[in-house]
């Protein structure tokens, strides 16, 4: 294992002795990953890694997701830093969302894990079905 990475429990004794008062789920590494790892911000992340969009291009990009996920999605991305929103003065106003230098700088990071998932999902599906199956065979 990396020598830079602590092991769990030292981490946790750091973060309790950061601050005392907090409990442990207000750890940073749960602070942080809960945001990206959404059902759709890794999705919206890798569109907008590519270039701007408006509102209904990404409406548009990932057909299953409702509006008001959307709005929500890119709304805690914005608040966490990642993504900017741009109003155009025109009429109707014109919103284009897009990464931030800090969004970038993360995504560089996402972007392994993506990769990691798109060579793997086969696996990952493989290994899904044969604990089912064992699963059911069990039950049976």
């Amino acid at each position: 294992m990396d020598g830079r990475i602590a092991n769990l429990s030292m981490k946790l004794d750091v973060y309790r002795a950061m601050s005392p008062e907090q409990s442990l789920a207000d750890c940073p590494i749960r602070d942080v990953i809960q945001t990206i790892s959404g059902r759709w911000s890794s999705l919206l992340m890798s569109a907008l890694a590519e270039r701007s969009y408006r509102f209904g291009e990404l409406r548009r990009l990932v057909p299953d997701i409702s509006q008001r996920m959307l709005t929500q999605t890119l709304g805690e991305l914005q608040r966490d830093g990642y993504v900017h929103r741009e109003v155009f003065p025109t009429k109707p106003p014109k919103v284009e969302y897009s990464l931030t230098e800090f969004g970038r700088s993360m995504y560089g990071a996402l972007e392994h894990l993506l990769h990691w998932a798109e060579v793997n999902h086969g696996g990952v599906r493989q290994a899904r079905r044969r604990f089912d199956e064992a699963k059911n065979a069990a039950l049976t």
